[in-house]
């Protein structure tokens, strides 16, 4: 996966420190004449740390319990210090290095062309900005004209995260990170956490020795990726499992994006840096096999992320394409058309994207909030995940570095966020991880003396719960839909799982949404949800039922709207009556009644005028749409049936309703 990956000028960092690679470590045997068992014994354990140390970044750990070893007998060898200092740069433990690059250079400071620069890295990744910058700084004045040109954009680069990383430390985010543990980490490679949005389910992917087909990948000697699956019971996450085939297989399986409802999931597969971006559904408690994305997304390059936006219209991804590119990764959308198929992929473009990399993107529920992984201006090192907030107009703003101590001098990368913006998930090198890179949660402490611009607040509404017939607790697999009733615009349509009935919904706010339940069967189901447009996060457990669609079943028109004490039907309700012409045109002999209710405001007499031509109103819409007027009835019942107390506001708006019966199927 790309995000484990370093940027090309760190490649090109890896490349300079290789130098050193085809040197072995050799003591001085004439300074061991006395212990020639001790010499012995550390020259055994050399060759058995060079022959590991050869094969590259990814044994650099088995190679330094060698190292140290050989050191402890002898801790003078400038080689085997910098080599030592080399494993560790590449570890959780990158401070460590330190001691052994200054000791290197101390020895022999000709030990390696760039261990001056191996020494500003080591400060660096541990928060010594100023040491880093002054032992850059050294390097760069050693260098030859030739040597210049190599490396000069990389000591900017490199100057440039130490000036960002000391100004991000002296006010750090009001956050606090923690270790997932051992139900999720393990001393393998833990990355790319995705969480539905009420944060109740996280797929993640690691490399265990349990991995399906137990292979080892040639290319960086790490098992192959799988997916695992962890539940959040209590708040707690429960012990991770493996997911089943057809989502895991021998190749590399990874996390990539998930729905906002958790029903969708973005997969990686295929050989690293050459794989393909999928797409699995959840059908009750299993998945659908994975199924390729469109060549619109998937390309002869590399595609590393994806994500869909809260209601579905577009799929933001990550792509090296060269057409249209800004620099290395960049981030691309498309969009859905009508016929369900999608648009030609669109770059992003400024300020998204930079002559650098980006990768790892996440839309947020709320619909104008985006995070992603980035090495380009303004980071502290390595990756640093950003964020930007999309105006009014639909532009998106310059994304700001989420910051110090989300954000380190190494990679930190896949940021996910609940939809009610209170926790983050990421990978991350941190020191109290349990191997290598751990999945952490960070926790965003409110604190209002502290607030600031910059500060994101997620403005979105989670609607969940489970649909089920009404006269007992079986779930409905139902088609719900989400309509802007203020402008009779559908915006999307999901399906609630078969096995559970569970559904998540996303509304973002600044919306009069109406929402409508349809299954096979069964009478359609309304609710209305008025969102403001100031409107912070709020979760709205709501259960639906579905009747049978059979004489007597009732339901109430949620989404039927008028003018304040009057019978004038308001251009919202289009949308709902739309729906009963539907269910009248499907059944040509059903009849029905529509009855109108009141609260206990008024009197009897007014309210009972009142219901009446409510009711009849609705019946005069159908009646223009084709209905004939034979197969409908109304009456208005005043207060005479109300369905919550009349003593609260909220229980009269209950009260105030128009209800659909049918009355012959």
């Amino acid at each position: 996966m790309n995000c484990t990956q370093k940027h090309i000028l760190v490649f090109l960092l890896l490349f300079y420190g290789l130098i050193s690679f085809s040197q072995n470590v050799e003591f001085d045997k004439s300074n061991f004449k006395d212990d020639k068992e001790g010499l012995k014994a550390a020259q055994d354990q050399i060759v058995e740390g060079d022959d590991l140390y050869e094969q590259g970044v990814g044994v650099y750990m088995k190679a330094l319990e060698y190292y140290l070893n050989a050191n402890n007998f002898n801790p003078n060898n400038a080689l085997l210090n910098y080599k030592i200092g080399n494993c560790y740069i590449y570890s959780i433990q990158k401070d460590l290095a330190i001691t052994y690059f200054l000791k290197a250079y101390e020895l022999d400071p000709k030990i390696n062309r760039d261990v001056l620069f191996k020494i500003g890295l080591a400060y660096q990744h541990s928060y010594e900005f100023n040491q880093a910058m002054k032992n850059y700084r050294s390097f760069e004045k050693s260098l030859t004209p030739d040597e210049n040109d190599k490396w000069d954009k990389i000591l900017q680069k490199k100057m440039s995260e130490c000036e960002t990383g000391a100004e991000l430390l002296k006010n750090p985010a009001k956050v606090d990170i923690t270790n997932l543990g051992s139900q999720i980490n393990t001393q393998y490679p833990e990355h790319s956490p995705v969480i539905s949005a009420d944060e109740s389910v996280m797929y993640f992917t690691s490399r265990r020795v349990t991995t399906t087909g137990g292979q080892i990948d040639p290319l960086d000697f790490h098992y192959y990726e799988d997916i695992y699956i962890s539940k959040n019971i209590n708040g707690k996450w429960t012990e991770a499992i493996p997911a089943e085939k057809p989502i895991n297989t021998e190749e590399h399986d990874a996390t990539v994006g998930i729905s906002p409802d958790g029903q969708r999931l973005f997969i990686y597969k295929g050989k690293r840096q050459r794989g393909d971006i999928y797409l699995c559904k959840q059908k009750g408690e299993s998945w659908t096999p994975p199924k390729k994305l469109p060549d619109n997304i998937n390309s002869q390059f590399h595609e590393s992320s994806a994500c869909f936006n809260h209601d579905d219209s577009r799929i933001y991804f990550v792509s090296d394409r060269l057409e249209n590119n800004f620099g290395g990764r960049d981030i691309y959308y498309v969009e859905k058309n009508e016929d369900g198929s999608w648009s030609e992929a669109t770059n992003m473009g400024k300020p998204i994207n930079t002559i650098y990399d980006e990768d790892c993107v996440f839309m947020h529920p709320d619909g104008k909030t985006m995070y992603f992984s980035s090495n380009g201006p303004g980071n502290m090192g390595g990756y640093d995940i950003f964020y930007s907030v999309m105006s009014d107009e639909g532009d998106w703003n310059t994304p700001v570095n989420i910051g110090y101590p989300i954000n380190t001098p190494d990679d930190d990368v896949f940021f996910t966020i609940s939809a009610s913006g209170k926790h983050g998930y990421y990978a991350s090198f941190r020191k109290d991880g349990l191997g290598e890179k751990d999945i952490f949660r960070v926790e965003f402490l409110a604190d209002k003396k502290q607030e600031t611009k910059d500060e994101v607040i997620h403005l979105v509404t989670i609607v969940k719960g489970k649909i089920t017939e009404a006269d007992n607790t079986t779930p409905i697999s139902a088609d719900i839909e989400i309509w802007d009733i203020e402008k009779n615009v559908r915006i999307a349509t999901f399906t609630s799982n078969s096995a559970t009935g569970n559904y998540l919904l996303s509304l973002p706010s600044g919306k009069n949404y109406g929402i409508n339940v349809a299954a096979e069967g069964y009478l359609f189901h309304s609710e209305n949800f008025n969102i403001q447009e100031n409107s912070g996060f709020a979760e709205i457990i709501k259960n639906i039922t579905l009747n049978k669609l059979t004489q007597g079943s009732s339901i109430i028109l949620n989404n039927i709207f008028f003018d304040y004490a009057k019978a004038t039907l308001k251009s919202e309700s289009f949308t709902e009556l739309d729906k009963i012409v539907k269910i009248m045109n499907a059944f040509p002999s059903m009849k029905i009644e529509i009855g109108g209710h009141t609260d206990n405001v008024s009197s009897a007499e007014t309210n009972a005028k009142l219901s009446e031509e409510r009711a009849k109103s609705v019946v005069d819409y159908l009646i223009l749409e084709g209905i004939n007027n034979n197969r409908l009835s109304y009456k208005g019942y005043s207060f005479s049936k109300p369905i919550a107390p009349n003593d609260t506001e909220v229980g009269r708006a209950k009260n105030r309703r128009v209800e659909f019966t049918i009355i012959e199927k």
